[in-house]
């Protein structure tokens, strides 16, 4: 396998006026993981990439990081640090942040 970890993040938009985490960030979400994990030298192991809906608009912005399955949502900007440090590098699941379907 090429990477220990994938970080998709919903960029999804909508038309409809519903919620929808791309108008939500979603983009910057991206950028923002991808420069942080540039940062700490964790790109070549940790891939950070837009994603379609994730069927989690309710809880957007949101992600999912695998292999764990993880989903994360109400993802704000200043949550891309605690995620890389608690989940990425330390294994944790960040409670507060989690979606239980």
């Amino acid at each position: 396998m090429r990477f220990k970890k994938h970080i998709f993040i919903c960029t999804n938009q909508r038309d409809n006026g519903k919620r929808c985490c791309g108008q939500e960030h979603g983009l910057a979400l991206v950028a923002a993981f991808k420069k942080e994990l540039k940062d700490k030298g964790l790109n070549v192991e940790i891939r950070a990439q837009r994603a379609g809906c994730l069927d989690a608009c309710d809880f957007g912005p949101s992600l999912v990081i695998y292999p764990e399955g993880i989903y994360y949502g109400n993802v704000q900007l200043n949550h891309v640090s605690e995620i890389i440090e608690q989940h990425i590098i330390g294994g944790k699941t960040i409670e507060h942040l989690k979606i239980n379907f």
